[in-house]
């Protein structure tokens, strides 16, 4: 399985969603061999990128990567004889078929996510990372994502929103573009991850002015001041290039 078998616009989706993939556990948000991060193909409208199931993050490479349409059918599979995990399905399928300004979607069952999907409170404007997500959605907890008519309340309750929280369950964040995501999600995972750790410590906790939150929210919003991702994912490519390039493979 080489470069060439691929256009050049699909084989960069590749590179990017893998090293994506190869990301999320260097800073603690992966969960073995599940969860899932989808791209979709630019130029196309119902053509995704997946995780093989029962790969850890830290294996994927560029050309393992399953190619599906928004059907769930198989469309190329990639170096691996692997199957694609329902549950990933469901929630990715739903969100690229009702949202066509994502480019890419991450799913997480992190311990920070987990512990702030099951507060009733949800995210508190605490930080100035969690100012970041003050319009952040909310999806209520219908069991393991694998029936399709949950897809319809997933995206009502997604709207307009580049976050969610799937209460009792984990985070989602769908955005442009693999890098913008990537950096959506590294910061709402930090958010949470704050919170948790001021909640645990029993403080009393200052919150700030609604003013306040609304002002830093609006100077995170990508046409305020810049799409947050973009910037820092060359970064992000040479940290990875520095400990294991394979995931260009």
């Amino acid at each position: 399985m080489t470069q060439s078998r691929y256009s050049a616009t699909e084989w960069q989706a590749r590179v990017d969603l893998a090293a994506c993939y190869r990301l999320m556990p260097l800073f603690g948000m992966s969960d073995l061999v599940y969860n899932h991060i989808t791209s979709r193909i630019p130029g196309t409208d119902d053509e995704i990128l997946i995780n093989p199931y029962g790969w850890m993050y830290e294996e994927i490479t560029a050309s393992s990567l399953l190619k599906i349409n928004l059907q769930g059918d198989v469309l190329e599979q990639g170096c691996t004889d692997a199957v694609v995990n329902q549950a990933g399905y469901v929630i990715h399928s739903a969100v690229h078929a009702h949202r066509h300004d994502v480019g890419c979607v991450i799913h997480t069952h992190t311990r920070a996510g987990m512990a702030v999907s099951c507060m009733k409170e949800g995210l508190l404007p605490i930080t100035q990372t969690a100012m970041r997500f003050a319009d952040i959605a909310y999806h209520d907890y219908e069991s393991v994502a694998i029936d399709m008519d949950e897809q319809q309340r997933l995206v009502r309750d997604l709207g307009r929103s580049t976050s969610m929280i799937l209460r009792n369950h984990g985070l989602l964040v769908a955005c442009p573009s693999v890098a913008e995501a990537f950096n959506a999600m590294y910061w709402l995972e930090m958010a949470c991850r704050a919170q948790v750790d001021v909640m645990t410590s029993g403080a009393e906790i200052l919150h700030p002015g609604q003013a306040i939150v609304d002002k830093t929210f609006r100077l995170y919003q990508p046409d305020v001041r810049r799409p947050f991702g973009l910037m820092e994912w060359p970064a992000m490519l040479r940290y990875l290039d520095r400990r294991d390039p394979s995931y260009k493979n």
